[in-house]
């Protein structure tokens, strides 16, 4: 599904789509990871990029940053699951020639898509690059490299980067960024439930670790429509 700049892309009246407001360096987007790959085999999943570590937000590695983040990533892996690699806590986090921003990350999403519906097949190979093998997905070549992962054309990529790039892709930062705040969403993730042209925030963090109770939960809330 191709990403637009605006905030809500409306389904066709009676479809059920779940809007997924994220950013690809936020830790608990990658503890929710599992969660939103099990309703992507049920849902459509609409991507909406907030930009947490984008423009001036753009954060370089430091001490200060190591100590913020890794109480954070302890946390996400008792109620996750999900690893945390040695490259990353040793090596990434240690590196402070790496700089963490969010914006070439988004803009491969957004080119991944355009291409091939794939922004989140390239999403979930972002994270487990980043947190688990310690990479700078920031950097175009780990991301193209990433996108030949997932079996993505190379030159469709880079000809879809360069055009996303830039103003759309802040374009739809910005857009994601209102509807965060439309829906109330305590920041990222946050998921809200398209049906029948009503929204609503839909509860993911309380289903950390538990993807069958969380799929019983989407059914529900689709078959009710609320």
């Amino acid at each position: 599904m191709t990403q637009q700049a605006t905030a809500f892309r409306p389904g066709n009246a009676g479809a059920v789509t779940l809007h997924y407001i994220l950013d690809p360096l936020c830790g608990w987007c990658y503890a929710v990871a599992p969660l939103v790959q099990a309703a992507h085999q049920v849902l459509p999943i609409q991507l909406h990029a907030g930009g947490m570590m984008a423009g001036p937000n753009r954060r370089p590695v430091t001490p200060q940053l190591r100590q913020m983040v890794e109480p954070h990533d302890r946390r996400i892996a008792q109620l996750s699951g999900q690893l945390f690699g040695d490259a990353y806590h040793n090596d990434l986090l240690r590196d402070e020639s790496a700089v963490f921003d969010s914006e070439p990350p988004i803009t491969g999403m957004l080119a991944a898509d355009e291409i091939a519906g794939r922004g989140l097949d390239l999403l979930a190979r972002m994270q487990t690059a980043h947190y688990v093998e310690g990479r700078r997905i920031a950097d175009p070549a780990v991301l193209r490299a990433l996108t030949l992962d997932i079996g993505l054309d190379g030159p469709a990529f880079d000809a879809a980067y360069a055009a996303q790039q830039g103003e759309p892709t802040w374009a739809h930062i910005h857009a994601s960024r209102e509807l965060l705040a439309r829906v109330s969403g305590a920041g990222f993730p946050t998921l809200v439930l398209e049906s029948e042209g009503r929204h609503e925030v839909v509860d993911i963090m309380g289903y950390l670790g538990q993807p069958s109770a969380w799929l019983e939960r989407l059914a529900e809330l689709s078959r009710s429509g609320s």
